[in-house]
């Protein structure tokens, strides 16, 4: 089944890099899984209210610079943050992101020992959920709690 995104969508996407857009465009017709844009531009004050809540770690996100975008699963048309949805999602991601030629970054796989922190998930041989499980075993290597963000992705450089 081809799915398409949804005005919502698209209208969370405006301001953001005209090649994040591509990106998107393209992995909904790839993937097997429903999924919508949540996120895209964040003004000052969204950021700085994400981060108090503790829904962000930063008020350096790439979100402020239209280089970021959120995506949410649908399943049956409900909502879902199941965590093997998203590393799908991302395999789509990457796929669109190397046909397009976008250096795109997952925050389920910031980076790896191998390729460190922004790890172009284009250059990664591999699925996504691979990709997640070096970062985890990286993070959890070094002492330190891996930060899993499936929903996110961010364009590099």
């Amino acid at each position: 089944m081809t799915f398409k995104l949804s005005r919502r969508s698209l209208d969370r996407l405006e301001g953001i890099d005209d090649r994040l857009q591509s990106v998107v465009k393209m992995a909904i017709t790839l993937t097997n899984t429903d999924f919508g844009v949540v996120q895209g531009m964040r003004t000052i004050e969204q950021q700085k209210e994400l981060v108090a809540k503790g829904a962000s770690k930063t008020m350096k996100s790439k979100h402020l610079e239209g280089k970021a975008f959120d995506i949410m699963a649908f399943v049956n048309g409900r909502a879902s943050w199941e965590l093997n949805l998203y590393d799908d999602l991302a395999d789509a991601i990457k796929e669109a992101a190397t046909v397009i030629d976008v250096p795109i970054c997952w925050g389920a796989a910031w980076g790896t020992a191998d390729m460190p922190y922004p790890m172009d998930i284009r250059k990664w041989d591999g699925s996504m959920e691979e990709a997640m499980n070096a970062y985890i075993d990286l993070r959890r290597s070094q002492g330190r709690r891996p930060f899993i963000d499936g929903p996110h992705f961010e364009l590099i450089g």
